[in-house]
């Protein structure tokens, strides 16, 4: 038997999920998280240590948001009221990660237009893609982060 939902816990459970606004940008996370990982390692670039970073970020953030997104759907934040500080943490700092390998992500590819001559510009399409994706997958993280922002300072209050 399950112990009973705390009033702090907001965060809806099981199919509910997908109709919360801050659950349905985890799809959007989803796919641009995916893209970045993807676009990534497809890419030609001499910075392995740079691309390094930038694909433990996109894995990372993907693997993290698939497991929360599992663990809400089971309804495992409805034990504590805790997860409400969980929701907010990660997503706060996932949005910093991500902001850190976009930069990045510009930065290694804007060198590699100065370094090599136009004709081999079509080899990068997938940097600047990669970047474009990372710059939005900021966004996403950082809009779920201000909503569960808000949604925990309702719930305390």
């Amino acid at each position: 038997m399950s112990a009973p939902p705390e009033p702090g816990s907001i965060i809806p459970s099981g199919l509910k999920v997908c109709t919360s606004v801050p659950e349905l940008l985890m799809l959007l996370e989803f796919v641009f998280g995916g893209l970045v990982w993807i676009l990534v390692a497809a890419s030609r670039i001499p910075f392995p240590q740079n691309q390094g970073w930038v694909m433990f970020v996109s894995v990372f953030c993907f693997v993290i948001t698939t497991l929360l997104l599992i663990l809400y759907m089971a309804g495992v934040q409805k034990r504590s009221s805790a997860w409400n500080a969980v929701d907010v943490f990660y997503h706060l700092i996932a949005a910093i990660f991500y902001l850190s390998i976009a930069v990045l992500e510009a930065s290694d590819t804007r060198i590699l237009f100065v370094l090599f001559p136009p004709q081999l510009a079509n080899i990068f399409k997938l940097n600047i893609a990669a970047s474009v994706f990372a710059f939005l997958a900021t966004l996403i993280y950082t809009i779920h982060a201000i909503l569960s922002i808000l949604r925990w300072k309702s719930a305390s209050s």
